[in-house]
């Protein structure tokens, strides 16, 4: 592995791959089942998803605290979906499936709704945002359940697979 000097020198974004493959791999590492990695994911993806800006944070730590089967620092890694660059993707999703839930009482978003907005147009279009972000969400969270539980077991069964010829080789 390099060294902090090495990883200190390449530019931000390879160090952010880098870190990014570092936490995976201690996670892969942990010894926890499958289901509780993928479980503590799940959980972490469907709070990123929610419009509770500003309490994710603390979503984070109340579910580590009560969910007690659970990989905490997958919890951390899930919340890693609602990024800089996806935020707009997911409020559009979460808007557009909470209007779709809710009818057609809601206007579509548009550049135009922001150039005069308000407050209240805020609270007018934040219920659409939570319904359909609870269900993104929800759905978001089985997927990434199922990928990361899927990911985990091959990963394990490659490496097992690898340990077992590397010890037959060793024997012959």
């Amino acid at each position: 592995m390099e060294n902090n000097r090495d990883i200190a020198n390449t530019d931000n974004k390879t160090t952010v791959k880098l870190t990014l493959k570092q936490r995976i791999i201690a996670l892969l590492k942990l010894n926890n089942t499958p289901h509780e990695i993928a479980l503590g994911v799940a959980i972490g993806v469907f709070i990123a998803i929610t419009p509770l800006y500003g309490f994710h944070t603390i979503m984070v730590i109340t579910a580590a605290f009560l969910v007690r089967r659970v990989n905490k620092f997958a919890i951390l890694l899930g919340t890693n979906v609602s990024t800089t660059p996806t935020f707009p993707f997911i409020t559009w999703a979460g808007y557009s499936i909470g209007r779709f839930i809710l009818g057609d009482g809601y206007p579509p978003l548009k550049w135009s709704i922001f150039k005069h907005f308000n407050y209240k147009q805020l609270l007018h279009l934040y219920f659409p945002l939570f319904i359909g972000s609870v269900v993104l969400g929800l759905m978001l969270a089985v997927f990434f359940y199922f990928a990361t539980l899927w990911f985990i077991i091959a990963r394990k069964k490659s490496k097992l697979k690898q340990r077992n010829e590397e010890e037959s080789d060793a024997k012959v």
